[in-house]
């Protein structure tokens, strides 16, 4: 179990780190990029982002249902059952609100997608940070 809350908090916080930089610092900074390069810019941001985030992503679901059933001895099971609502909501955004804003922009800079792109992506920066809250909860239970 321990390895697993380890894996978990790593992939949960470093995809906070990254989010909260994304939400502050990159998207905002997509409207000075320009029309003319745009589409290119945005199809190198989203193969390379891809790369890192990805196996972040599927390392922290994977692990956040292993918690599930593993939970850290005294941790109430409520906190790794919301963790998982919580990739849920995550998953849910980034398919759902986050992709469709992308596919938009694929096709050159789009004021509005852009701005739907930063607004909806706030629903991942809290849910990643509450995750965060969590993992660290669960870790400060296991030491001793």
């Amino acid at each position: 179990m321990k390895w697993i809350l380890l894996t978990n908090a790593a992939a949960t916080l470093m995809m906070t780190g990254l989010i909260w930089f994304v939400q502050i610092v990159h998207y905002p900074l997509f409207g000075q990029v320009g029309k003319s390069g745009f589409a290119l810019y945005e199809a190198s941001h989203s193969s390379l982002t891809t790369l890192v985030v990805m196996p972040l992503m599927l390392i922290e679901l994977l692990t956040a249902f292993l918690l599930v059933g593993q939970r850290p001895a005294g941790a109430p099971a409520i906190w790794p059952l919301a963790g998982v609502a919580l990739v849920g909501v995550i998953w849910l955004a980034t398919f759902f609100l986050s992709v469709p804003q992308h596919n938009i922009l694929s096709r050159g800079f789009d004021e509005q997608a852009h701005r739907t792109l930063v607004l909806t992506n706030w629903i991942r920066t809290v849910a990643w940070s509450v995750r965060s809250l969590i993992v660290l909860f669960l870790l400060a239970r296991t030491v001793k």
